[in-house]
Formats: C-alpha cells, structure tokens, sequence
C-alpha cells in the first residue's frame, strides 16, 4: 500500500471530515491515524479539542456527543476511535456520517479486518469523507516494499539482507518497521544494510535459518543441511518442521514451473512466478541441480511429510527425525 499521497495531504493539512481505515494490515492504519493526529491540531490547541476513544468503552451516546461538540479556542476537533472492531454501535453511526460535523475530524481504526463495502456506513463515508482500506503486502512483494521503506529512512539493503527478513517476520510489517528501527539505533545513516546487520543486531542468524535450509538442500550439501537440522533440534523455536516443509514445497514448486518455461531469463522468470529478481535468480541456480524428474520426485516426498508432521503415518520419529530423513531424500 503507498500511503504517501494519503500523508502529503494530512500533512498539507487538507483534513476531511471522517477517514475510516479498515483492513487486515495494521500497520498502516497506525501510520495514517498516528499522521492525523500529529497534524490536526497544535500542542496547545490537544487539551480541549483532542478525544482519543477506545471501542469496547465507548457507548454510542458518548462518542455522538464528542463529534457534535465544537471546538473552543481551535478551527476543529480531532475524535480517533481506536480498535473500532470491538466498538457495537458501528452501524448506528450510519446518521451521523451522512452529515457530519465539519469542524471535527473524526477518524475510525477498524484492524484486522475488512468491512463490507456494501453497508451504508462505508458508502456513507465514501462520499462524505475517506475509506482507506489496508491491506496485508502480497508475500511476493514484501522485499520490494522493503527495500523502498528501507530507502525512505536514508539507508539501503542488500538482496539476500531483504530477503532473510522477508523470510522469518513474513508480512508483519509492524514488527519488521520495529526491527529496523532499533537496528537504525545501531548502524549509521547511508549505510547498505547486510546480512551481517541483520544476524548481529536483530537476532535472525544467517546461517540457521529455513531459508538457508532451502538453500542448502536445493545445493545439494548435505553436510550443511544436517547442521541446520541440528540446530533446529536444539532451538525448536527456531523453525518447525511444517514451516520447512511448506518453505521447500513453494521452492520446488517454483522450480518445476522454471523447468516448462520457454524464456528463462531471470526476468521473465521473476515476472512469471511473481518473485523478487534475487529470489529468481535462486531458483534458476537450484533447477541446475535438479532435473524435471527429481522435481516431480521431490514435490511427492514433501507432501508425505507434511502429513507425517502432522501425525498421519507417524507414530514415534521426532520431527529432527523427520526433517533429517526429509533432507536426505530430497537430495538423493
């Protein structure tokens, strides 16, 4: 989601008079809200002029008489409901953002869930104010959005720095932001972000990890393979044997499709699959290492244990046991 527009506009100080942000990414709902509040009003003018409400306590009456309420020795007024999906009366505000307040800005953060754009509420705001809708970033463009964040803070990040984040946080954006927060505490503006960085100041190592797994199964080193798997036993935390089975599954699979396709360029091949060009690049040196046979073999293999690790066929093997015999068919 590109919500710079959204924030030259708050910051420009050209407010509307309700902004319901809603979807399954919080994040974002956090950063135009947290923008809102930062720009709608003076430290001065925040006393009397600022309500900050929470849906599961607040009533219906309490809040309708915060946004009818004028402001005093301001422009407006600045009402923010936060986790507005606990909050009951939601519907029954239907009256009031048909003709709402206009020295009051009212803001509504519904998280961690999608509101039907059919509901008179929404289409309500849609025309009286803004619906922002805030959605989780697509697993395949995670490394690009992070690479641009990382970017906007004066910093930059190698491909496979990128990519290991991408990897153990996934698509919570928050906790990613926090971690590059605190690692921009530590490193020097202008600097290029590495893995080093990363496994130094974060916590991720770059060397135990299913991504580093994946890689040394799809290069064939065994020996490097067991090491990671026996890590893995001893910090059970650091990675299940279902993530790991899930993580070679999507790569084999990527693999195969590389096999049938007629341009393998490493563009085409990132634009096919929906990928990073680093992570294109990858899956084109690990199809060297596997013919279309293995593959097909391999992508078999790993549907039998992903219902061993979930306790069909398998009475007593550990899940080290399992990722250790797991490994060892998939390179051989």
């Amino acid at each position: 989601m590109d919500v710079k527009p959204i924030l030259k506009e708050i910051q420009q100080k050209n407010f509307k008079p309700i902004y319901f942000l809603h979807g399954d990414e919080p994040y974002f709902i956090d950063v135009i809200s947290n923008a809102i509040i930062e720009n709608a009003l003076e430290e001065h003018e925040r006393d009397f002029n600022q309500t900050i409400l929470y849906g599961k306590d607040t009533e219906l009456l309490s809040l309708l008489s915060e946004l009818k309420s004028y402001p005093m020795m301001s422009e407006r007024r600045l009402v923010v409901l936060k986790e507005a999906q606990d909050f009951r009366n939601l519907e029954e505000l239907e009256k009031y953002t048909e003709d709402p307040t206009s020295t009051t800005i009212f803001v509504i953060c519904h998280k961690y869930k999608t509101i039907d754009a059919r509901k008179k509420v929404l289409k309500n705001v849609v025309k009286t104010g803004q619906v922002i809708k805030s959605d989780k970033i697509k697993e395949y463009h995670l490394a690009e959005w992070l690479q641009r964040y990382v970017k906007s803070i004066g910093y930059e990040i190698t491909s496979k720095a990128s990519m290991l984040l991408v990897e153990f946080i996934g698509n919570d954006i928050g906790r990613m932001v926090n971690e590059l927060e605190k690692l921009t505490i530590l490193v020097e503006k202008g600097t290029t972000i590495n893995e080093v960085h990363i496994e130094e100041n974060i916590g991720i190592s770059k060397d135990y990890n299913v991504f580093e797994l994946t890689n040394a199964i799809t290069a064939r080193d065994l020996a490097k393979a067991f090491r990671i798997v026996q890590y893995f036993e001893y910090n059970p935390k650091a990675a299940s044997l279902v993530e790991v089975v899930g993580q070679l599954f999507r790569t084999f699979s990527q693999i195969m499709r590389v096999h049938f396709l007629p341009n393998k360029a490493q563009d085409v091949v990132a634009q096919t699959l929906g990928v990073h060009p680093f992570v294109a690049g990858e899956i084109l040196k690990y199809r060297q290492n596997f013919d279309a046979k293995k593959v097909a073999a391999n992508i078999a293999t790993l549907h039998e244990y992903d219902l061993k690790s979930k306790g069909v066929g398998n009475s007593s093997a550990t899940s080290a046991d399992l990722m250790r015999e797991l490994t060892y068919r998939l390179i051989y």
